[in-house]
């Protein structure tokens, strides 16, 4: 992996479950860079909408949105930053088949993400972060020096998320799971607001049939062309 002389924003989109956060954490580290997981933070704002019974109510979570408070911890002993809502970790419950559900409709909420993409701005404001999410390449970050538009094939993905899943003890069918990418896909792909798409500059990783070395091999060839 190359050693960036300077430091840069690398903006890293796509669609769900196509190892995104994998991706961005494996160069992040990689790089020493800060990781920065902007899925994380709409699925604990959707958390929140779930335990208040929000979700179906776009005004009154936005008139509750500045109870909201998220961030980043490491956690020493997986290696790990974990997603804190209010100052309660909600890595695992925010990973939930039913969070998953109700993401979409949480996040093109415009009061939802004018809130955290003042955030995330603040976070990438020094520069030597790794941003992943749906619209950081083309609204939060759109002067990014690397952008990339990761994508793979949606039965590819729900085999993953899958088996992901099923290793934390989650009874769930890879039907369901295939349906909710494949409806979530069409939520990111048609909502109002920041809706998912290529930003023009974008570099395309499909990773449908590459390991994750493979990957690291391609993220070098894209740094190296910017030194």
């Amino acid at each position: 992996m190359p050693t960036m002389k300077k430091k840069i924003i690398i903006a890293i989109d796509g669609y769900s479950s196509c190892g995104k956060s994998t991706f961005a954490k494996a160069v992040a580290a990689k790089l020493g860079y800060i990781f920065i997981d902007t899925g994380a933070m709409y699925r604990a704002v959707t958390l929140f909408a779930m335990r208040n019974g929000l979700t179906d109510d776009p005004e009154a979570l936005a008139e509750r949105l500045p109870e909201v408070r998220i961030d980043f911890r490491f956690d020493q002993e997986t290696g790990h930053s974990d997603v804190y809502l209010n100052d309660e970790n909600v890595e695992t419950e925010i990973r939930r088949i039913d969070v998953s559900n109700r993401v979409s409709g949480v996040s093109c909420i415009p009061a939802v993400r004018a809130k955290l993409v003042a955030m995330q701005q603040e976070m990438g404001r020094r520069k030597g972060v790794v941003m992943d999410g749906r619209d950081i390449g083309t609204m939060v970050f759109p002067e990014a020096e690397l952008k990339i538009f990761m994508t793979a094939d949606p039965r590819v993905r729900a085999e993953r998320r899958y088996k992901e899943l099923i290793a934390k003890g989650e009874e769930i069918s890879l039907a369901e799971i295939e349906r909710n990418i494949r409806e979530r896909d069409h939520q990111d792909e048609t909502r109002a607001v920041s809706p998912l798409r290529r930003a023009a500059d974008a570099v395309v990783l499909d990773n449908s049939g590459m390991t994750v070395e493979e990957q690291m091999r391609w993220i070098d060839l894209r740094l190296a062309e910017l030194e």
